[in-house]
């Protein structure tokens, strides 16, 4: 199985549209309370759903980008407030904190091998596990 993408809910699709481009994401569908982005890497999608009725969204949705220290200079430079500036976390990865409009709750962070090999990976007899610094993504 492989995950085709997550929809988020936003309140105003036009605003949520042009803050997904200036993370950098390509937009791939459009219409009037739909849209879909490509990431800029790899193979995933996400999308936005327009949603009248106010939504609390509790889910925090994860991109990860090698260069974090100099994507979020750039996108602060854009004008894109962060909550939490780049931070080295205790489960080994570095990440900042920011909210969409619609305050989806983004993470975008660098973990390297951790991502998928962290010390504390657990070993499940009879699954292949991926060589160390040979991870998917």
């Amino acid at each position: 199985m492989n995950l085709n993408q997550v929809t988020l809910p936003v309140h105003d699709l036009a605003l949520a549209n042009r803050f997904y481009l200036d993370l950098g994401f390509t937009q791939i569908v459009d219409s009037p309370h739909y849209a879909r982005f490509a990431c800029p890497q790899g193979e995933a999608s996400f999308s936005l759903i327009e949603q009248s009725a106010p939504c609390t969204n509790s889910a925090v949705i994860y991109f990860e980008c090698e260069d974090l220290d100099a994507q979020v200079a750039r996108l602060k430079a854009k004008g894109i407030a962060f909550e939490q500036e780049p931070q080295d976390q205790p489960y080994l990865w570095r990440e900042a904190v920011l909210k969409d409009p619609a305050g989806n709750k983004i993470k975008l962070f660098w973990a390297g091998q951790n991502r998928l090999n962290p010390p504390w990976r657990v070993n499940i007899q009879g699954v292949q596990q991926p060589a160390a610094g040979k991870e998917r993504s």
